[in-house]
């Protein structure tokens, strides 16, 4: 396995090629082990991926804590080259439900120290607001973060699930270094108009749900019992007739990776790879055998047969249900 580097957007760092999505490691996948998470963020670094992505609502700021001690136990080295993504905004209510999002600037602020203090960092690499907050002009939030990076708190804007008009009044506000949005074989909605859009401004993608959350990893049955705290049990993609159908998609997109000799999520994760130097995949391993296969894609080389296969495999809007029951919908940015 080689560690290719790639750049995010004219404006950001440099970061591996594959990051490390640690969401699952604390929340709505059901339960973690904390020992073994924090291994599988030891791993990550150790096989060369920079880019840690968190938010500071997973688990109400667990996530953060986690990945703040896995910083602190890691050799020197490798903490220093760890660059960490941080949504916030979102608010949640002590049982755990969804009450919105809140850009205001001192808001944004006030969920920095918070972030800062929970990471034990002095700085955060990439932040953004996790969703359009209705209320507030994204340019009211985005100049609260170049305040931020103006007294050495942030390094980087970045934006998350926010559509092509969004993303240019952004970035004629301040250098957006990327756009972090759901991506994968089965979730192509941004070709459309958000991928025009990111590259013709320079500003690059982090691509979440690569393997939209397991379901085309190769490894989910349709036979599978998910807990009550797995997002996935509510998800419209894991129910009755839709998953079966999207299952019978991984099996003929298995057929393909058989014949490549590797596995269904590696092929999956080779084609986001596939779509561009300005894609940065996010995988959200949880244990070190499942980084160990995501980081094997970086091995497979798709060629015009190979991704023409694919797309004859998984065709475009080939998915049955939408990514998030219909109320988490709403809160998606479109414009």
């Amino acid at each position: 396995m080689t560690m290719q580097t790639r750049s995010l957007g004219t404006t950001g760092p440099q970061v591996s090629a594959l990051g490390l999505g640690c969401m699952g490691m604390s929340a709505l996948y059901g339960d973690a082990d904390r020992t073994e998470s924090i291994a599988t963020v030891h791993a990550a670094l150790e096989a060369g991926v920079t880019l840690l992505d968190t938010g500071d609502f997973y688990a109400m700021g667990h996530n953060e804590m986690l990945i703040g001690e896995a910083l602190r136990t890691a050799p020197a080295a490798l903490r220093e080259q760890a660059l960490v993504s941080v949504k916030f905004g979102a608010l949640r209510s002590p049982d755990g439900d969804w009450a919105g999002y809140d850009g205001r600037p001192a808001a944004v602020k006030n969920f920095a120290a918070y972030s800062l203090q929970r990471l034990g960092v002095d700085h955060i690499d990439v932040y953004r607001i996790a969703r359009l907050d209705p209320d507030v002009p994204i340019e009211e939030t985005v100049g609260a973060i170049s305040e931020l990076i103006e007294k050495g708190y942030v390094r980087h804007v970045g934006l998350s699930e926010v559509g092509a008009d969004t993303i240019r009044r952004a970035a004629a506000t301040a250098p957006i270094s990327d756009l972090q949005i759901e991506y994968s074989l089965i979730s192509r909605g941004i070709e459309e108009s958000v991928l025009p859009a990111t590259r013709e401004l320079g500003i690059s993608i982090t691509a979440y749900g690569v393997l939209s959350r397991g379901l085309i990893s190769g490894h989910f049955t349709r036979d599978r019992q998910l807990a009550a705290n797995d997002f996935r049990a509510y998800s419209p993609r894991f129910q009755g007739d839709n998953l079966q159908h999207n299952l019978d998609l991984v099996e003929a997109l298995r057929k393909i990776a058989e014949q490549k000799g590797v596995s269904v999520a590696q092929i999956a994760i080779a084609w986001v790879l596939s779509r561009g130097d300005d894609i940065v995949p996010l995988v959200g391993a949880r244990t070190r055998e499942r980084l160990g296969e995501s980081l094997g894609a970086l091995d497979v080389t798709l060629d015009d047969a190979d991704l023409a296969a694919i797309e004859r495999a998984v065709p475009a809007d080939a998915a049955a249900g939408d990514r998030y029951p219909a109320p988490q919908m709403a809160h998606l940015g479109s414009k």
